[in-house]
């Protein structure tokens, strides 16, 4: 990806005039370019003896320490690593970055991390939202960055059990590539399919766009193989057991905190010969919600589905006459269907008849089919509003149905307060269970002269507004060091030092990815 912006340039482009009058009208504009890449300040790159013994490792043409390398694996990608990254502080980028090809790699790197006192921080796709690559480096004598780029490869196919094994370096395009060459799918579509790799999917528990009918990630692991500094741990030789807690929860969502993963058996499913979408509108986002609830306590939920709340609505859908106009109002739901042709058509039929006697209007595939379209657009979009001093950032959180309403309230109300009048706030409900839902708040407002504190300030009282109100950090985002306030409130004491324990055996001289995940 770009170093200091989302993704490939030349799928990027200038704001839209849509965007752009929507930016001018409720919010102005100033330019706010980034410094050339050779300006951003970057740490001294690991010392000569140090880089020598990593050469021993994996081979003196997998040990990189250009300016140019190490800037492309300094931090991920949320708004306060681009505001950092574009001001030219490259503080927490890499000493090195080294890239092994094995499994005996990972874990030779892992025992030389740990006789030198270096930290590693394992980079998968670099899409990392929450500050989970910037490792806190006191202490230690260097930061490496353990690029998992050589591990590309889909190694086991069980047609029987409908499982296979990949690699966690391979991103996400690429696996779904093999796999459709065997005629399979994994069918997890994050925004940041394009980029996020395997590995990255399974330590931040992530979830996709076709989460109602495929699972989240971690639902969909089966098993993994993870290097760490006591040894190898392998888990995953059943489908389903008893055999104490399920150890491969403790490595979902680590972070890489308790080892790197070096292979990953994951469920899969054939590969759809149809997908179709379709746009629904509601009067109301409540009463859009209230649809998704009964779809979802009925066991009839579509592949993807979607609601977007009435500010999102009007600012997707609206035209460049329409820009500061009236807005036909309502909240549109996309509903997404994969399969057999058969298969297809009777669950779009049996979705359509409960959501048409609930009082949905169906829009037909149009609006459906152009949100599938523009699915990976949207990051490009924020760097081209930073460009013009507009400071943008998402969030999410969960909650249960019954506080919701309370919640989605709560958190708009937080973000509008912290960063003015003028601020828009924007929601959409893209995960849904029988119990719950996601709530995913895209921000935007006005940047002032110093963005990040006004940012950070933001996120702070969002935070707040979520923990305090009995909804959950994040979703899908996962902890990173953004979020580990937050968390230690979200799982009390105790919780903190079940996670501490697990960390200080494991990994007692702290080097794998230090300071992210544990309070």
């Amino acid at each position: 990806m770009h170093w200091s912006r989302w993704g490939d340039p030349a799928e990027a482009g200038p704001l839209a005039e849509s965007a752009f009058a929507l930016v001018d009208t409720f919010i102005g504009t100033r330019e706010t370019p980034a410094v050339a890449p050779a300006d951003v300040r970057l740490t001294e790159p690991l010392a000569a003896d140090l880089v020598a013994e990593l050469a021993e490792i994996v081979g003196a043409a997998h040990v990189l320490t250009d300016h140019e390398t190490r800037l492309h694996r300094t931090r991920g990608k949320s708004t306060p690593d681009m505001l950092k990254i574009r001001s030219g502080d490259g503080s927490d980028s890499p000493d090195a970055v080294v890239r092994p090809a094995n499994h005996d790699e990972v874990v030779a790197l892992i025992d030389w991390a740990v006789r030198r006192h270096v930290a590693l921080v394992p980079f998968g796709g670099g899409t990392s939202v929450v500050g989970g690559l910037a490792a806190r480096r006191d202490g230690f004598a260097g930061v490496v960055s353990l690029d998992l780029l050589r591990f590309d490869k889909l190694v086991e196919v069980d047609r029987d059990s409908m499982t296979v094994v990949l690699e966690p370096g391979l991103r996400g395009p690429a696996a779904e590539a093999l796999l459709a060459a065997e005629g399979l799918t994994l069918g997890h579509f994050p925004q940041s399919f394009q980029y996020a790799s395997i590995g990255g999917f399974a330590v931040t528990r992530s979830s996709g766009q076709s989460s109602a009918g495929y699972g989240r990630f971690d639902s969909l692991v089966v098993g993994l193989k993870v290097a760490t500094p006591q040894g190898t741990l392998e888990l995953g030789n059943s489908p389903a057991n008893a055999a104490g807690p399920d150890l491969r929860e403790l490595v979902m969502g680590s972070e890489g905190a308790f080892g790197v993963v070096t292979a990953v058996r994951v469920r899969v499913r054939p590969l759809p010969e149809v997908r179709t979408y379709e746009g629904w509108r509601w009067p109301s986002f409540a009463e859009g919600a209230a649809a998704m609830r009964t779809l979802a306590q009925a066991g009839m939920l579509p592949t993807v589905l979607r609601l977007s709340d009435e500010n999102e609505t009007a600012i997707n859908l609206a035209k460049p006459s329409e820009v500061g106009g009236e807005s036909a109002g309502g909240c549109l739901m996309i509903t997404g269907y994969e399969g057999t042709p058969a298969a297809v058509e009777a669950k779009k039929a049996a979705v359509t008849a409960l959501l048409a006697g609930l009082g949905g209007e169906n829009q037909g595939p149009d609006s459906g089919q152009a949100w599938a379209d523009g699915r990976f657009h949207g990051p490009y979009l924020r760097d081209s509003l930073l460009d013009v001093g507009v400071l943008v950032e998402t969030m999410e959180t969960v909650t249960f149905w019954s506080n919701l309403d309370h919640v989605y309230t709560a958190v708009k109300d937080a973000l509008v307060a912290s960063l003015g009048a003028e601020t828009l706030v924007l929601c959409h409900i893209s995960h849904v269970y029988e119990t719950g839902a996601s709530l995913y708040f895209t921000v935007a407002t006005k940047a002032s002269e110093e963005p990040l504190p006004q940012w950070l300030a933001a996120k702070a009282a969002a935070s707040d507004a979520m923990v305090h109100n009995g909804a959950s950090i994040t979703h899908h985002h996962a902890v990173g060091q953004d979020h580990k306030p937050w968390l230690a409130e979200e799982i009390g004491p105790v919780g903190v030092e079940m996670l501490r324990a697990v960390k200080e055996r494991i990994d007692p001289t702290g080097v794998l990815n230090p300071g992210v995940l544990i309070p």
